[in-house]
């Protein structure tokens, strides 16, 4: 059985879509065979690596109206990489979220557990929301993963979901592990981020791990890359943001 991660926090622009994507990345260039479920209405992670709108997605798999496999597509130029993609055509995941996924709660849940066959690892990536569907995704993910930013109300994002997450292991008798929290363009050199930093350290029980500034993600993903790898002017990703990476690919499937 693959281990499934989601990456969530209730406040967008924290870079969920970037570190899910390229942490499902690194694990699949180090030779693991890696899905990527886009659970995210707007689509960006699939944009991301699909140039052209596959022939189903994910809300058709929920629908009923293929069967997973059909619906996995293989990233192009990227070994060992899957993504079960949404395109937001026609809004249908939001529609499906909003009407048929209240009967169905479990419904992520199965398809995970069916995916999981075929895949070592499976990540998740998630809106900023916590409505049905991100409650659905969360419930299917052996651990959930929150980044944030160096701001005041990034912590305050975190303070919500850890209580909302009680809440859902309670009501759902979930199991999903908690305990990792990445703040994503972490610059040392400024006084709130350091202070942003310290406040974290001081949630107990929780491992703080830090992404820096880096310019190579907006970039690879104008062009649809993967960030390891892609260079612009002889330029990749900094050594800095490899070593994290490194360390959050190895410290999460563990």
């Amino acid at each position: 059985m693959a281990k499934t991660v989601a990456f969530h926090l209730q406040k967008g622009g924290v870079g969920k879509t970037t570190i899910s994507g390229t942490l499902a990345c690194q694990s699949a260039l180090g030779g693991h065979k890696t899905l990527i479920v886009d659970c995210d209405p707007q689509g960006n992670i699939s944009s991301w690596f699909l140039k052209e709108p596959p022939k189903y997605e994910l809300a058709d798999v929920l629908q009923g109206k293929c069967y997973v496999n059909d619906a996995i597509v293989k990233v192009p130029a990227v070994d060992n990489l899957y993504i079960l993609p949404t395109f937001g055509i026609g809004g249908t995941l939001k529609l499906y979220s909003e009407t048929k996924l209240a009967e169905e709660p479990f419904v992520l849940q199965d398809l995970i557990a069916e995916a999981s066959a075929g895949f070592e690892r499976i990540v998740l990536d998630l809106s900023p929301g916590l409505g049905r569907l991100e409650r659905s995704a969360l419930i299917a993910s052996d651990e959930v993963v929150s980044p944030m930013i160096s701001e005041v109300f990034s912590l305050d994002g975190l303070e919500i979901f850890i209580h909302e997450l009680v809440k859902i292991r309670k009501n759902m008798r979930a199991s999903v592990k908690h305990n990792k929290v990445i703040i994503n363009s972490y610059d040392s050199r400024i006084k709130q981020h350091r202070d942003i930093y310290a406040a974290a350290l001081k949630a107990k029980n929780y491992e703080v791990y830090l992404i820096p500034v880096d310019p190579i993600f907006r970039k690879c993903q104008e062009a649809g890359k993967a960030p390891q790898g892609f260079k612009i002017k002889g330029r990749g990703m900094k050594d800095s943001t490899i070593a994290a990476f490194e360390k959050l690919d190895k410290d999460i499937w563990k």
